[in-house]
């Protein structure tokens, strides 16, 4: 199996070009990125932000699964120390969690705008070689003549679009996700600012 990869790998990069393998990094930079992403932005607790704070603030505590559960017992922590200004403790412990949500936000944007120019940076050169062979008439040349030209165009632009497609739909969900969250711990800082009697009555 690992024997067959490796050869396909290599027919794409012989077939592809020098356009291959800057697709192939950037296939998989983009995936570590939505995978690392996709880690990053675990909510945790199914339960609502007012839910959330009611429970932990009456003791009912669980072992924090996710950004939003730990947001919470921080939020907690710092309201117990009866803070001057709340407000500003809060924001600048929610900094790195708010920060958290926009990690490789715009390295898979980058790389989603990026890939079918390269695809398409492959297609010029293919056709290139493809009007040099008409031209030379050389139909089986050593670089693969008209055939080979076609192909280059075809696979890079495959390649191209196979790289930014499944990461721009990919990316977009995490995006609103990301969104979810960054309203969520506001959501979070404007309970634990308010009168404590609003919590625990929930």
């Amino acid at each position: 199996m690992l024997n067959g990869l490796i050869n396909d790998l290599a027919f794409y990069f012989d077939v592809g070009g020098y356009v291959m393998p800057p697709l192939f990094a950037s296939a998989f930079i983009l995936w570590f990125a939505i995978g690392f992403r996709f880690a990053e932005l675990r909510r945790g607790s199914v339960r609502s932000v007012r839910q959330l704070i009611s429970r932990h603030a009456k003791g009912q505590r669980h072992a924090p699964r996710g950004l939003i559960d730990t947001a919470v017992v921080l939020g907690l922590e710092i309201r117990r120390r009866e803070p001057p200004d709340l407000r500003r403790w809060l924001d600048d412990a929610f900094a790195d969690y708010e920060s958290a949500t926009k990690r490789f936000h715009t390295l898979i944007l980058s790389i989603v705008a990026v890939a079918p120019v390269l695809g398409l940076l492959g297609t010029v050169n293919g056709m290139i070689e493809t009007f040099d062979s008409l031209g030379d008439m050389s139909l089986f040349a050593q670089s693969g003549g008209i055939a080979g030209g076609i192909s280059q165009a075809l696979f890079t632009t495959q390649m191209g679009l196979a790289v930014a497609i499944p990461g721009l739909v990919v990316g977009g969900l995490l995006d609103r996700k990301a969104l979810r969250l960054r309203q969520e711990l506001a959501q979070v800082k404007d309970l634990l600012c308010a009168p404590q009697h609003d919590e625990t009555a929930s």
